[in-house]
């Protein structure tokens, strides 16, 4: 159990999910240099914890909640508008064998990656026509936006370079038995949007796969 000292707000401090520079500025009622240097301290100890520069949660919040699911709640918090994608969604479909330890998600914003303690988070730019093929699921009363199978899987294939079409697909070692019918008809919607000759060839060669 970590012994703080010097927070007007205690309980309110550790029941957000993430607070900024300024809220913190009011529960812990300090300002300017004695508030850096309060936060400071109270990282330096483990109490909070920093999420990305001017961005905390206390780490009382974090033990208390589900991990996991508050990750990806604040893996769309960081970088905004975004929604999980990538390699993230297609291990957990079954798609991909790896394991991700990486949230890896789709911004229109810049690529950016943040890396902390609680884990980290890895953001690829999309154009806007095509930041689409999301569902909303909820942690806690908090939406939570990830991609479909078939938009994650269309997310990963637009954005890597691909040099050998059947050897870069092969080489990702997909479990199409995850990847059912619908999906590629979603899938193909998402090729049509995109106007991409890549995606044309990818959706070719992948529907081999789905209607064997």
């Amino acid at each position: 159990m970590i012994s703080i000292t010097g927070i007007k707000y205690q309980k309110e401090v550790e029941s957000l999910p993430f607070l900024s520079k300024k809220a913190l500025a009011v529960l812990i009622g300090k300002e300017g240099k004695n508030l850096d240097a309060k936060l400071a301290q109270l990282t330096k100890i483990g109490y909070l914890e920093t999420l990305k520069k001017g961005t905390y949660v206390s780490s009382p919040f974090v033990d208390r909640v589900n991990k996991k699911a508050y990750l990806e709640y604040i893996a769309n918090v960081l970088r905004s508008p975004s929604y999980i994608s990538l390699e993230y969604v297609l291990a957990e479909k079954g798609l991909i064998p790896e394991s991700v330890f990486a949230l890896t998600s789709i911004t229109t914003k810049n690529p950016w990656v943040y890396s902390q303690d609680l884990g980290v988070f890895s953001y690829r730019n999309i154009k806007k026509s095509l930041f689409t093929g999301f569902e909303q699921k909820y942690w806690e009363d908090k939406v939570v936006y990830v991609a479909t199978t078939a938009k994650a899987l269309f997310d990963y294939f637009y954005l890597k370079k691909v040099t050998n079409l059947k050897a870069d697909i092969d080489q990702t070692r997909i479990n199409w038995d995850n990847f059912n019918k619908s999906d590629l008809v979603e899938f193909k919607k998402y090729v049509v949007l995109s106007g991409s000759v890549k995606m044309a060839k990818v959706y070719k060669y992948i529907k081999t796969y789905v209607n064997q």
